[in-house]
């Protein structure tokens, strides 16, 4: 069967909508990729992953696992329910290209492939998305792995180790729920509390993964980071969390500013930026950590993201020094792509 080419996650509607309205998975035949590869030492077929925001529950991610994807993240949770920021959720943006410098970003009235994001890390209840998690794991296939994000959600006069308490607990549900590996969300450009900011904290960063780490035992532990050009704070980021985690996942978007030129949306507050225009700023940071991981922690690992809908992104982000690869945007817009990725992999090079 062909794989679906049009948009799976209906940007249109609340995520609530979408957490119910889930394609019903179809069977596929997937292209080899060629070559040996693996997830944090966890054995898989291609170094093709989903990021957490489109897969919003075990429904999502056994449609996306049926079209290519090896590595499906569960859509950040929390230890208590918090409800999704009100609609857009994805607002369609104009620009071409975003590296972090710009005040605004304007808006699209059509999609072009990239879009300002604001969910706020919603979460339903423990109860539930602990029972989803485990038949979730029962009824993926072999060789696909499920990693689950977590995040605090911390109160205004919590301590650090109140933080840190918080992200073990949930990290110890998704691993007693089935999860193989757990994903530490350190990063959120759409909230500006210290459940979103940690990665710019490395003395806190490094606090908190080592309890998670605590927490999850031998699972690999990633952690996702926000975007970053500063050497140094790259440096320290990595001797902090390296002890501690099997890889960092980046980019989680790139802050901004979003209008139309008279008025601000979000009530003026930074949103992520996600899809085409952060794919260069991405890999461009994948190529920063990758220097200084060789320099600082060989054994950490580089998840790369950002802007990936080919191929050749796919390279690109392997060549400058990633591990693995995420998709989100360039999925949400066509659950086809990873099927397609596949089967360029899995055909021959031309001649030289």
């Amino acid at each position: 069967m062909k794989p679906a080419q049009t948009p799976s996650y209906n940007w249109h509607q609340t995520y609530d909508w979408n957490y119910e309205h889930v394609p019903e998975p179809q069977a596929h035949i997937e292209p080899v990729v060629p070559g040996q590869w693996n997830f944090c030492g966890l054995p898989v077929g291609s170094p093709l992953g989903i990021a957490a925001g489109p897969l919003l529950n075990g429904r999502w991610i056994l449609y996306y696992a049926a079209l290519g994807f090896d590595v499906l993240t569960y859509k950040t949770v929390r230890s208590r329910h918090r409800a999704c920021y009100p609609l857009p959720n994805l607002q369609p943006i104009a620009a071409p290209s975003v590296h972090g410098g710009e005040d605004v970003v304007g808006v699209s009235t059509a999609m072009r492939g990239s879009w300002a994001v604001s969910f706020g890390m919603p979460s339903k209840s423990p109860d539930v998305w602990r029972a989803d998690v485990e038949e979730t794991r029962r009824a993926l296939p072999k060789g696909k792995i499920l990693s689950v994000s977590v995040v605090a959600t911390p109160e205004n006069d919590w301590t650090l180790d109140e933080v840190a308490e918080d992200f073990a607990r949930g990290a110890e549900w998704a691993v007693e729920s089935g999860a193989d590996c757990v994903e530490a969300n350190f990063s959120c450009p759409n909230v500006a509390s210290a459940d979103g900011q940690l990665y710019q904290q490395p003395g806190a960063a490094s606090r908190v993964a080592a309890r998670l780490s605590q927490a999850i035992g031998d699972k690999p532990l990633l952690i996702k980071i926000g975007h970053v050009t500063d050497e140094n704070l790259a440096a320290a980021l990595v001797e902090s969390v390296a002890p501690h985690a099997s890889a960092l996942v980046l980019v989680n978007c790139i802050s901004a500013k979003v209008g139309d030129g008279k008025t601000l949306l979000f009530d003026g507050q930074r949103r992520g930026i996600a899809g085409e225009a952060i794919r260069e700023a991405a890999v461009e940071q994948v190529r920063l950590f990758a220097r200084v991981i060789a320099r600082h922690a060989p054994a950490l690992r580089i998840v790369g993201v950002g802007g990936i809908a080919t191929a050749s992104h796919v390279r690109a982000h392997l060549d400058a020094g990633a591990h693995a690869v995420q998709l989100a945007t360039s999925a949400m817009l066509n659950p086809g792509v990873g099927l397609g990725i596949r089967g360029e992999f899995a055909r021959p090079s031309p001649p030289t």
